[in-house]
């Protein structure tokens, strides 16, 4: 596998070329947040059989991986512009399988949140710096290219989590599925460490004080560059966990799926984003960043509108979710890249401040479909029609 040169005159200097080593990492690391966020899902009924709760209780389990998502980002971006990305990542896989060891041996739900929040906490360091390294390595179209492939795997872990989840469940039991989060978190800290290492060149660290990283984050916050783009990347990331949050009331009781069937739509639908993760690059140099991301944004608010407005059949739910995700993944990293690509220096806490825009979008979504007195069928419609056209207005900004 060819890996990055790790001498101080490379680190200045970003490779042209994304091989195929540094893909897989950079996906790894992008991906582990994800993964962990849905692989629990098939195993709701029995864990809260073992733990004395009802299924619904759970869902504190995700909200608060949410929230500490969200908010262990803010403070992971400045460090990294700091000290480099490497002890970040390394430290950050570590607190990950700290808090998944946890999760195994829960007694009670509130020992299961409290492992949930360690999870969280650690696994936000490999979401939000692997875009920061992706912006250390590459400028440009190289850049789109590496987050477009990069959020292919991030959107392909919650559509395979559930149905990896569920046969783990079902072969070792649902405490197995943690002790297999922390296997993978080890391999892949072994794998960054020998094949990657820091990225983030000496002189073009940032100093780090309280006030230094107020005044970073303010001044991000009132760049438009940065939050056109970002408030609309998560707008539609907060759509799409609203699907992941209501897609078990929506396709297991609406439409009367099975268990298998569930975890085999997730798997499919995975295909989709994978084709439009690949598009998006091409797309981008044929019409350029900006236009691309516009036409994937419009995409996904035609899926949407047809989610809201249509009939409520099988077939049109399949058919407006497809539209909607292939819109979702030419946007997407479309719409990182333009988010990320002034702030070279920066990358750490301007990625940081998209993470923590788009969790706090997912919180959002998740937290108002389940208020909604509505069907579940219309409130993800509804959810998603509004943010795919606040997403659109946002992003017209950035222009």
């Amino acid at each position: 596998m060819s890996s990055v040169e790790r001498s101080p005159s490379a680190l200045s200097r970003a490779p042209q070329t994304l091989t195929a080593g540094v893909l897989f990492l950079l996906a790894a690391l992008a991906a582990l947040g994800a993964l962990a966020t849905n692989i629990i899902l098939p195993a709701f009924p029995t864990i809260g059989q073992d733990l004395g709760v009802s299924v619904r209780d759970l869902g504190a389990t995700l909200s608060s991986f949410f929230l500490a998502f969200a908010v262990g980002q803010l403070f992971v971006g400045p460090l990294s512009d700091r000290f480099g990305r490497q002890w970040l990542v390394v430290i950050g896989l570590a607190i990950f399988m700290v808090g998944s060891v946890i999760c195994a041996l829960a007694s009670t739900l509130p020992h299961l949140i409290s492992g949930r929040v360690v999870q969280a906490l650690g696994v936000c360091a490999t979401s939000v710096l692997s875009r920061a390294i992706a912006r250390d390595l590459f400028d440009g179209q190289e850049l789109a290219r590496a987050l477009s492939l990069t959020m292919v795997a991030m959107a392909a872990a919650p559509g395979f989590s559930p149905l990896l989840g569920g046969a783990l469940e079902g072969l070792l039991g649902w405490r197995a599925t943690f002790i297999v989060l922390a296997g993978i978190a080890l391999l892949l800290g072994l794998r960054y460490v020998t094949g990657l290492g820091e990225t983030h060149a000496p002189d073009k660290r940032s100093p780090l004080s309280i006030r230094a990283v107020l005044r970073t984050y303010g001044s991000l916050a009132r760049d438009r560059r940065l939050m056109a783009p970002a408030v609309a990347v998560g707008m539609v990331i907060g759509a799409l966990y609203a699907f992941f949050s209501m897609a078990p009331a929506i396709l297991l009781s609406g439409f009367g799926l099975t268990s298998l069937a569930f975890g085999l739509f997730f798997a499919s639908i995975v295909f989709v984003v994978f084709g439009a993760g690949l598009l998006a690059p091409r797309l981008a140099q044929r019409w350029g960043t900006t236009r691309a991301a516009c036409a994937g944004l419009f995409v996904a608010l035609a899926g949407s509108a047809l989610l809201l407005f249509g009939p409520e059949e099988f077939f049109v739910f399949c058919t407006a979710l497809s539209i909607f995700l292939f819109g979702m993944g030419l946007f997407n990293p479309l719409g990182t890249s333009v988010a990320l690509h002034p702030f070279a220096r920066q990358a750490g806490a301007a990625s940081a401040m998209l993470g923590f825009l788009q969790m706090g979008f997912a919180a959002l979504a998740i937290a108002v479909g389940t208020m909604l007195p509505l069907p579940a069928y219309t409130v993800l419609g509804t959810i998603l029609f509004v943010a795919l056209g606040g997403a659109f207005l946002s992003f017209l900004l950035a222009r």
